[in-house]
């Protein structure tokens, strides 16, 4: 399948499908951007073809004869994603030989591509270098500085914020609707925006009740963020102490950022990388033991942990070791100054992120998943502005302007064509150089800046929906 009525503007040439390249393919194709793939791997073109509306090319990132085949001077965008750095970084450099405008690496290493280094940016003809790793660690940290693994995100130039919680047995929210919550709690607006269960994310409409368990994304105006906090129980507190599983990239690297300011435990199950870690790490105690075995944790010092981080390579190992953290810590009733110690997950596979959300984890993370996101960010610059993706949600925060006569601006929220029921929820929007939270009968109104939150796959939806019918 390929879609063939789209213009030069449109044409994108990704290079390889594993990982980063086979879900921004389909990211991609969704929003209906002329996707052209080359790839060496058969098994994985063959996996590709039917699942994404692309142009499927077998062959390597460094034969010029698949660059031609692919029309590469007439592309836009190159997304370089193979596992290779280097084939990766000199593929920007091809690309800018065949005039394409915008060359995107994704790169694992912190040597190339910044201003000191021996090749920057500029060097490599790179307009935009990702690397997956140092995104994940970035974000581990921010998020413990910030609310010890509860994720607070604010957006709109920081007038808006999104509140991640889980809904207690006790919550004032749980086994309610979210009409009577509105009902009960009008102090101040606020919006619950999406919510993990089991392994599925809901955009809820009226009529959602919240179950204990439920993870929930709350948004509210910045100057009501202590209400929300207060009212959802939620405390800021200080980090003491961390334990990180796994020495890999990112757990190495979290370490690194944090261990001057707080007490790091890494614990890594391979004996020489361990000791590797401990000669890197000095303001870090490294530990050699299985993170799986509950004895293990528990003499590394997981009871005196204020956050647990998984991040070994593999999915079920950070899912289930934060599942058994959590039990280990409720067993022996370990508490701190905002209740119990918080889980954080690296997850791989994106299908999981709900899964390790509503299980052990209080955030889950996929480098894969914050890697393709800052790729959408900088194609879509132009068109809308992506402002977050929710962790373990398959959700994410869109800033989009209603175009004159477009059917957002037909009636008020509340009458909203059924059809967009499960597909968005409408946040907020900026009236007056300020944002306000929209409610059921607030009427957006044309040129109007909205901030709307829907699952990635409707997305083509959602700008139909603000789309100029003029």
């Amino acid at each position: 399948m390929f879609n063939k009525k789209r213009n030069q503007r449109d044409n994108i040439l990704i290079l390889g499908l594993g990982g980063v390249g086979y879900y921004l393919a389909k990211r991609l194709a969704h929003e209906e951007y002329a996707i052209t793939v080359i790839e060496p791997d058969p098994k994985v073109l063959a996996l590709a073809d039917g699942q994404i509306d692309a142009r499927l090319i077998k062959g390597s990132a460094m034969d010029i004869e698949c660059w031609k085949e692919a029309d590469a001077g007439k592309m836009r965008y190159l997304i370089a994603a193979t596992d290779n750095d280097a084939v990766n970084m000199l593929a920007s450099i091809i690309g800018d030989r065949f005039g394409i405008n915008s060359k995107i690496a994704r790169v694992r290493t912190r040597q190339f591509g910044t201003p000191d280094s021996i090749l920057s940016s500029d060097d490599l003809k790179l307009n935009l270098l990702i690397n997956p790793e140092e995104l994940a660690a970035q974000e581990i940290v921010r998020l413990i500085k910030l609310t010890a693994g509860n994720e607070i995100v604010g957006i709109a130039d920081g007038q808006i914020q999104l509140l991640a919680t889980e809904i207690g047995d006790d919550s004032p929210f749980a086994n309610k609707k979210l009409k009577a919550i509105a009902q009960e709690f009008n102090e101040f607006p606020f919006r619950v925006v999406a919510v993990a269960r089991g392994i599925s994310t809901i955009i809820p409409g009226g009529e959602q009740q919240l179950q204990p368990h439920d993870q929930v994304f709350i948004m509210a105006a910045n100057r009501d963020l202590p209400k929300l906090m207060k009212l959802t129980d939620m405390k800021l507190h200080r980090q003491q102490r961390v334990m990180v599983l796994g020495g890999g990239l990112v757990g190495m690297r979290v370490a690194e950022l944090l261990q001057k300011s707080v007490k790091v435990t890494l614990m890594e199950k391979d004996e020489a990388r361990a000791e590797e870690l401990s000669y890197h790490l000095a303001h870090t105690e490294v530990l050699c033991g299985d993170g799986s075995d509950a004895d293990v944790l528990l003499g590394g010092g997981l009871l005196k942990t204020d956050t647990f981080i998984a991040t070994t390579g593999e999915n079920e190992t950070n899912i289930m070791s934060c599942l058994l953290a959590k039990n280990l810590l409720r067993q022996h009733k370990k508490v701190n100054n905002n209740g119990e110690a918080k889980t954080i997950s690296l997850v791989t596979k994106e299908d999981y992120l709900v899964l390790a959300l509503t299980t052990g984890s209080n955030i889950a993370l996929n480098k894969k998943v914050m890697a393709a996101n800052e790729i959408l960010k900088y194609i879509r610059r132009n068109e809308l502005f992506s402002v977050a993706h929710l962790h373990g949600f398959d959700a994410e925060v869109v800033e989009l302007v209603a175009g004159p006569k477009s059917q957002i601006t037909k009636k008020p929220l509340s009458k909203l064509d059924p059809y967009y029921n499960d597909k968005l929820i409408i946040g907020s929007v900026r009236r007056e150089d300020s944002w306000n939270i929209a409610v059921g009968d607030t009427q957006i109104n044309e040129n109007e800046q909205v901030i709307v939150i829907c699952p990635s796959r409707h997305l083509k939806d959602v700008r139909k929906l603000f789309k100029n019918k003029g």
